[in-house]
C-alpha cells in the first residue's frame, strides 16, 4: 500500500479525481474501510486527514480549491439513506450531484470565472446554500446559508452552484467596500451571466438595498444594463438588415402633450421599439401599468409599439428582429398613423 492509497477493496475509478481524494466516512465504509482503519489512517502523522466532520481527505497535504469545494458539498449534502450521503457516481444530467446543497457567494462566483471574486488566502470560506429545514451547522471553512426556496443549481465543472444572481447577493451581504460590490455587479451583467433585474431582485429579497454602498452599485448596474441592451439593439438592426430608424427620440402631438420616449422609431411605418428596462427596485405592477398606458396611447394614434426585454435581445435576437420586421411590413395594411413630432431625446 502506498502512502496515499485508500484502504478499499472496491475500485474508485467511477469517481472523478477530486471525488477519489475526498470522501465521507460513510462512503469509505461502503468501500470496505472500517472505523478502526479510518482512525488509524487519520492519525496526526497518518496519510489521510479529516477535512470536515465525517469528510476525509485521502492525502496528508494541503487540500486544493477543488477538494475544499467538494468537501464542503459532501458535508452539506442530504443523505440518500441514513449514513449514506448523496454521491455523484454517474454523469446523468437528471440526477443532482449533491442533494439539497450548492456552493454560493464568492466561492461560486470564482468557479463561474468572476475576476472580482477571487478570494484572498485569509478569506477561503466556502458558503453552502441549503434548505431552511436542514439541521446543519457551519463548521471549519464551511458556512451554511439557509433559504426557504432552494433555487435550481447550475452545474459547472461537476459542482452545483447557486445561480449567479443569488450567488452575487450572498457575496454582497458580507461586503462593505463599495468598489468591490460595484465590480461584482458589473461583471455579472457585462459578462453576460444575467440581467440587472435578476440581480436587483435577489438583493431586494436579501434586504440589502438599504445600504448606501449597495444602492450606489445598483444604480451603476442598471445604467450598465441599459447601455448593453442599447448596443444589442443597434447590432440587431445592422446584423438582420432592418432599415435604419431614428434613435432615442421623444414623440409629441403638434402643440400637444409629450407622448413618451422611444429607443428606436421608424416614422414612415409608424413602428417603435421600446426597451423594457424597468427599474427593478420600483413597484413592478405600477411600472407595467405606466408602460401599458403609454403603449395604448401610442397605438390609439396608429403607432405600433414593440416591447423588447434585454434578456430577449441577448437570447433570441433573431426572433426579435423578425418581430420588428413583421411590424414594419404590416404597416402598409394599417390606416395611416396620426402626425406626431419627433424630437431627439
Amino acid at each position: 500500500m502506498t502512502h496515499n492509497t485508500p484502504l478499499s477493496p472496491r475500485p474508485l475509478r467511477h469517481l472523478s479525481e477530486a471525488h477519489r481524494r475526498v470522501l465521507t466516512a460513510a462512503q469509505l465504509h461502503a468501500h470496505g474501510v472500517t472505523a478502526a482503519e479510518l482512525t488509524e489512517q487519520c492519525r496526526p502523522d497518518g496519510p489521510w486527514r479529516q477535512l470536515l466532520p465525517n469528510v476525509v481527505l485521502l492525502h496528508s497535504g494541503r487540500p486544493t480549491s477543488e477538494e475544499r469545494l467538494h468537501g464542503a458539498l459532501l458535508y452539506a449534502a442530504r443523505e440518500v439513506a441514513p449514513g449514506v450521503p448523496a454521491q455523484p457516481t454517474t454523469g446523468s444530467p437528471h440526477r443532482p450531484l449533491y442533494r439539497e446543497a450548492m456552493i454560493t457567494g464568492l466561492a461560486a462566483l470564482a468557479v463561474y470565472g468572476f475576476s472580482a471574486a477571487t478570494p484572498a488566502p485569509p478569506a477561503e470560506r466556502v458558503d453552502v446554500l441549503v434548505p431552511r429545514s436542514r439541521r446543519l451547522r457551519s463548521t471549519g471553512y464551511v458556512r451554511v446559508l439557509r433559504t426557504s426556496a432552494l433555487p435550481a443549481p447550475r452545474v459547472v465543472s461537476g459542482l452545483p452552484l447557486a445561480p449567479v444572481p443569488r450567488a452575487v447577493a450572498d457575496a454582497v451581504a458580507d461586503l462593505t467596500d463599495a468598489e468591490t460590490v460595484r465590480r461584482l455587479l458589473t461583471e455579472a451583467v457585462r459578462g453576460g451571466h444575467c440581467e440587472p433585474a435578476a440581480v436587483v431582485r435577489e438583493l431586494t429579497q436579501a434586504k440589502l438595498l438599504n445600504q448606501p454602498h449597495v444602492v450606489d452599485a445598483v444604480d451603476s448596474l442598471v445604467a450598465e444594463g441599459r447601455s448593453i441592451a442599447e448596443d444589442r439593439l443597434y447590432r440587431m438592426v445592422g446584423e438582420y438588415g432592418l432599415p435604419d430608424p431614428v434613435w432615442n427620440v421623444d414623440l409629441r402631438l403638434p402643440g400637444g402633450p409629450h407622448l413618451g420616449g422611444l429607443d428606436a422609431y421608424w416614422p414612415d411605418q409608424a413602428v417603435a421599439v421600446e426597451l423594457d428596462t424597468r427599474a427593478p427596485r420600483q413597484d413592478e405592477d405600477a411600472l407595467w401599468s405606466e408602460y401599458a398606458r403609454k403603449r395604448e396611447h401610442l397605438e390609439r394614434l396608429g403607432i405600433t409599439v414593440v416591447h423588447i426585454t434585454p434578456k430577449k435581445l441577448r437570447d433570441t435576437m433573431e426572433q426579435q428582429a423578425a418581430v420588428v420586421r413583421t411590424a414594419l411590413m404590416a404597416s402598409g395594411d394599417r390606416d395611416p398613423a396620426a402626425y406626431v413630432v419627433v424630437l431627439p431625446r
